[in-house]
């Protein structure tokens, strides 16, 4: 028999030590409070802003944490559009980044909607359009079958591969699953926080599908999240904190699905990044604020669509110097006209030329604190 927590004859009735657990459920619910008390704060179009720029991170990175790198600009493009928001130069989106974006809104804008199988078969389907996951085919919109093979997650080269964990076998998933979405909807006293702990461990624990696990777990992870808030607004990214611990994720991980039903280190180890990641939405609001600030300054400047879509770019965060032949790429269009955009805005005072000249020319955006004049 394998070594894992799905064989144990008490499983799934997980448990953990409430005393150890009630300080870090009472800090976190004081710092969702805090921050939706900020967010608040600023008014319907700087929250839109706020969750815009959380959904983008949150999507790309859960798509990071699985290896797979989606177009920013593509995603915010997408989630804008759902979003109903106008943010000037809205591109076209490949129908990967749309089945992400279509999944993780789904799971928060209707979170207190039911979690069905046929809910989660149409989140996998919008992950996998073509039916596969690179090369491979695989079975979409409904569990796997493990006619290749049993389920594993496994790392290291080919011929000196490492099992981390081997899932439940495909025979079990109908009744695994059952059991799981009729907790998840269940009327409970369950803290909906803690619910969104073991509601993670627990799904990529069966590990339903041939593929998209980790990425829908993230998703129910949010709408939990989100029923816990009763709010289908985020203003921080779970995903984005679990791919800047991915390392620590794994270990607490593997150890617990080869531990007991006892998962108190799984949860403190869950809340305690929770609690990291709705911190860091400090970020988001300084940089929504930023943004906020720039536009303002520049509100009766003349700049196009293709220019917005540029500047607001690099008031994401663009890494590097920004050059012609980087603005021709982000905006798609040829090195003249690229020029022409840059020192037109150069001339409006919105850019400024760093002093190194030459081939190397590179500009930054103009400083925008409060008492800076418009330019006209």
């Amino acid at each position: 028999m394998s070594p894992y927590i799905y064989n144990l004859p008490n499983w799934p009735r997980f448990h953990w030590d409430r005393e150890r657990l009630s300080e870090h459920l009472s800090v976190v619910h004081h710092e969702q409070g805090r921050l939706l008390g900020r967010m608040d704060a600023l008014g319907f179009k700087l929250r839109q802003e706020a969750v815009l720029t959380t959904l983008t991170e949150d999507v790309i990175k859960s798509s990071e944490i699985e290896g797979e790198q989606l177009d920013a600009v593509q995603v915010r493009s997408s989630i804008a559009r759902r979003l109903g928001m106008n943010i000037g130069g809205l591109r076209p989106v490949d129908r990967n980044v749309e089945g992400v974006v279509e999944m993780m809104l789904d799971a928060t804008s209707h979170y207190d909607q039911p979690l069905t199988a046929e809910r989660l078969f149409g989140w996998h389907a919008s992950l996998f359009p073509t039916s596969r996951s690179g090369m491979r085919q695989i079975k979409v919109g409904a569990w796997r079958e493990d006619h290749s093979g049993p389920m594993q997650v496994v790392s290291g080269p080919i011929g000196r591969e490492r099992v981390h964990f081997e899932a439940p076998v495909a025979g079990t998933l109908n009744r695994e699953m059952q059991v799981f979405l009729d907790w998840f909807d269940e009327s409970t006293k369950t803290d909906w926080v803690a619910k969104a702990g073991l509601a993670h461990l627990w799904f990529v624990t069966i590990h339903p599908f041939d593929d998209g696990n980790g990425r829908i777990a993230r998703a129910i992870t949010d709408m939990a999240l989100a029923r816990s808030e009763k709010s289908a607004q985020r203003f921080y990214s779970m995903s984005a904190q679990i791919r800047q611990e991915r390392a620590a994720y794994y270990d607490v991980l593997e150890t617990t699905q080869q531990g007991t039903m006892d998962i108190t280190p799984w949860m403190e180890w869950f809340l305690g990044c929770l609690r990291r990641a709705i911190e860091g939405a400090q970020a988001t609001l300084a940089t929504v604020l930023s943004k906020a600030r720039f536009w303002e300054t520049f509100a009766d400047v003349s700049i196009h669509d293709r220019q917005r879509l540029v500047l607001n770019r690099l008031l994401d965060g663009f890494e590097g110097k920004l050059t012609t032949s980087k603005w021709a790429k982000l905006a798609k269009c040829s090195h003249d006209t690229a020029l022409r955009d840059i020192l037109a805005l150069v001339e409006r005072g919105v850019l400024i030329r760093n002093p190194k000249g030459g081939r190397s020319t590179s500009y930054d955006l103009a400083r925008t604190p409060e008492s800076t004049k418009k330019k006209p």
